[in-house]
């Protein structure tokens, strides 16, 4: 494999044991049937176990010297590499049914999984290799919620996979990195036409973390307590809840009644 210096700034840290490569794609379930968009394949080394095992593979690398450095590498495979920033890729022109798999620079995990949930062709799943706190948070149960295990979860289903530590990569990061999965539902959890107002309504309730979901949707949503109060009571969710607590159903009753609330 090739030897390249690290761009710091690209969040690039280098994965080459096979065993870790192979169980990602495990986690992925690539099979000989599948197209895969690989983020950031950087050296090739999870490239290669991806070869040998999908149908073809379409590698966005934003580094112009590994991007022009990769198809070297595989003479003869059915590897397609794009030079370019993978939020601003048209994924009009893949597949109707593609895989997304990843060692996502940390600092873009969250735009990543927000570009590949609101783009015009998703993928069927994604298989990414991320922070393993953030994997956790994508994860959540009730109890830890936040907004990205909400946005994540209303459209995902969503899985923990291998947890990979820290001394693995080169060069290592500060902390141990984890594998979700994340599988697109046939309809997401909240109708298209009530997102807007669903989101609103839980981003005001993560505002103030300290503040009881109470005291945050009223200053959130600027509602009378109340009339806060009389929500959550329709809504069968305690006075002194706080929003890590709530479901994404209890936040689909909450937008529910907001939307009431407005109309009357």
């Amino acid at each position: 494999m090739i030897s390249l210096p690290t761009n710091k700034s690209l969040g690039q840290h280098w994965l080459k044991d096979r065993h870790i490569l192979e169980s990602i794609a495990d986690a992925a379930d690539v099979n000989k049937n599948d197209t895969i968009l690989e983020v950031g394949p950087g050296l090739g080394t999870l490239t290669s176990v991806l070869l040998s095992r999908a149908k073809e593979v379409s590698a966005v690398e934003l580094d112009d010297d590994l991007a022009r450095k990769l198809p070297e590498q595989f003479p003869g495979k059915e590897l397609q590499v794009l030079q370019q920033d993978v939020l601003h890729l048209d994924t009009s022109k893949l597949p109707h049914v593609y895989k997304v798999v990843a060692n996502v620079p940390y600092y873009i995990t969250s735009k990543i999984i927000r570009f590949f949930t609101t783009c015009t062709n998703p993928p069927i799943s994604m298989t990414l290799l991320v922070q393993k706190e953030v994997a956790e948070r994508i994860c959540a149960q009730v109890g830890d919620m936040s907004v990205l295990a909400i946005a994540s979860q209303v459209y995902w289903r969503v899985s923990l996979g291998p947890m990979v530590e820290a001394k693995w990569f080169t060069p290592p990061p500060k902390v141990d990195s984890q594998v979700v999965v994340m599988h697109r539902r046939e309809k997401p959890l909240v109708d298209h036409d009530h997102e807007k107002t669903f989101f609103r309504v839980v981003r005001a309730g993560f505002g103030e973390k300290r503040k009881k979901l109470r005291s945050s949707l009223a200053g959130g949503l600027a509602l009378d307590k109340v009339v806060v109060d009389q929500m959550l009571s329709e809504a069968d969710i305690a006075h002194d809840a706080r929003a890590q607590e709530l479901s994404v159903d209890d936040w689909l009753r909450l937008s529910q009644l907001l939307e009431a609330q407005q109309s009357k």
